[in-house]
């Protein structure tokens, strides 16, 4: 039995984790979940599965809870109740599943209290990868993937070291305009962006995939997650999101994972690694599915693979100029303020202006969130 602190149980993340849970009663223990204000879907996770913590970023809501629960569970508020959780005694592995900063300070603490973490949020490795990784080294922790990219990777590789890779081939689907061409681009809306082949997602990671920025995210974070430099990190466009992620072996031997596309499968993996429990719930019929194609990724549609890459390898605070202002510009474009092709202008032009702080303190990388952030918003 694993005890899991799940940081975003109503989103859809961690509603796929609360699917994983009641397939694997036997296995997995929901000790605490947090959530942001949906406090109804909250309030019906808490009295079916009885966590001993729970907390939602309203305090307001929080009082509400606590009257509608009484003593049986404890309830938190705001960025301190987040950190409750995160350093439950109890807890084994704290499940990251916050969009944007928010999960940066849990994933921390919850690593210098000995927890293992698994990790949903991209921000935490774009941002931090440098500091986490040295973290739970010192801490003897594990960071547990659960995007199914870095899912397929971890499991390709079985503990083999980096020296051993000659390359990492994340995955990408190339999202609704894969073949949609360059001179279409300023025309797209927002309802078309948000149309994604393969996967229902959030707001966010949706356009992310339409631009292709969450690849290039995914490129930094699988750098500090597997201790391999940028360089030998790509990205290839496979249209039916079949094949994961794959890894290229200096023998020239490569690995695959392969599934039906299913977000509860990389979340099972690494709550109950190194074990794997038994489900039904994947089910994938090869002869079905008929054939599995891959092409290059187009860099004059999509720059925002060769910013990443640049973001990645320079470092220091740049990855984190890069994650904060695709956030505004991507709210700019949902909101109709700017076209979609400035969405990466805009990263472009922020990333330009910035003064690099190498080896940032997590200090200087929340002041470089910051300043990115106001800077993006000035178009």
């Amino acid at each position: 039995m694993r005890n899991v602190v799940l940081l975003g149980s109503t989103g859809s993340i961690g509603t796929s984790t609360i699917k994983v849970a009641e397939d694997l009663p036997d296995r997995i223990r929901l000790l605490g979940l947090a959530a942001g204000n949906n406090v109804e879907l909250l309030l019906d996770q808490t009295r079916k599965h009885r966590p001993e913590a729970i907390s939602i970023t309203d305090p307001a809501k929080a009082r509400d809870l606590r009257d509608m629960l009484g003593a049986s569970t404890e309830v938190f508020s705001g960025s301190e109740g987040l950190l409750k959780l995160a350093t439950l005694p109890a807890a084994d592995i704290v499940l990251i599943a916050i969009v944007g900063t928010a999960g940066l300070a849990p994933a921390l603490a919850a690593i210098r209290a000995g927890k293992d973490i698994a990790v949903a949020s991209k921000e935490i490795l774009v941002m931090a990868g440098e500091i986490v990784m040295r973290e739970a080294r010192e801490h003897g922790v594990k960071v547990l993937a659960v995007d199914s990219e870095h899912s397929a990777i971890f499991q390709c590789l079985d503990g083999k070291p980096s020296n051993s890779v000659r390359r990492l081939w994340l995955t990408a689907s190339g999202g609704p305009f894969r073949t949609t061409p360059k001179e279409e681009f300023p025309g797209i809306t927002v309802e078309r962006a948000l149309k994604h082949p393969s996967w229902v997602m959030g707001r966010k990671i949706t356009i992310d995939s339409a631009t292709l920025f969450n690849k290039g995210l995914e490129m930094i974070e699988a750098r500090w997650l597997f201790d391999i430099e940028m360089g030998r990190v790509s990205v290839v466009v496979h249209p039916q999101s079949v094949v994961h992620s794959m890894v290229e072996f200096v023998d020239g031997s490569m690995l695959a994972q392969l599934s039906t596309p299913d977000m509860c499968l990389p979340i099972q993996y690494a709550l109950t690694y190194p074990e794997r429990a038994a489900s039904d719930r994947v089910q994938t019929n090869l002869a079905k599915l008929g054939s599995l194609t891959f092409e290059e990724p187009d860099p004059e549609r999509f720059p925002a693979l060769e910013l990443a890459r640049t973001a990645g390898e320079v470092g220091g605070t740049l990855p984190a100029v890069l994650n904060a202002a695709n956030e505004i510009a991507v709210d700019a474009f949902v909101n109709r303020r700017i076209s979609f092709p400035e969405v990466s202008a805009t990263v472009r032009r922020t990333m330009d202006r910035h003064h690099l702080v190498p080896h940032a303190s997590l200090q200087q990388i929340l002041e470089a969130d910051a300043w990115a952030r106001t800077e993006a918003a000035r178009g």
